[in-house]
């Protein structure tokens, strides 16, 4: 008897961890703090910011203190950094998908900001 219910509280707590694992792993993109985007980058108007602009249409607005983005500026790139207000961008993407789903602004795309902690430069052009 006492092997049955220390069987059954292991399961339990088995089923529990694979739960919050899958949970973990189904997070969505739009929500990580730390992301890679990859892109077309463009000088700003404003001081030490850049524009990225994704695959998908989807617009950022890239600055960073530590790496130096200006001699990549027309090429394609992929920029890691920390999305500003991760958690509110997120938010604010899902609302977006919501919106999508019921008929309204179908051609919205993803706009946030990002400090870039690093750069890697996949083509020395952009593709339009």
């Amino acid at each position: 008897m006492k092997l049955k219910i220390v069987m059954s509280v292991l399961a339990l707590f088995v089923f529990a961890g694979v739960t919050g694992l899958a949970a973990d792993q189904d997070k969505k993109t739009t929500h990580k703090k730390t992301r890679t985007l990859t892109g077309c980058l463009a000088k700003s108007d404003d001081a030490n910011e850049y524009n990225l602009t994704t695959g998908k249409g989807g617009t950022w607005e890239v600055k960073s203190d530590s790496v130096d983005l200006a001699p990549h500026v027309g090429h394609t790139v992929a920029v890691t950094g920390v999305v500003s207000n991760a958690a509110m961008h997120g938010m604010k993407e899902d609302a977006k998908d919501e919106a999508k789903e019921h008929g309204m602004d179908k051609k919205a795309t993803e706009h946030g900001h990002l400090t870039a902690t690093a750069v890697k430069m996949v083509s020395d052009s952009c593709k339009k």
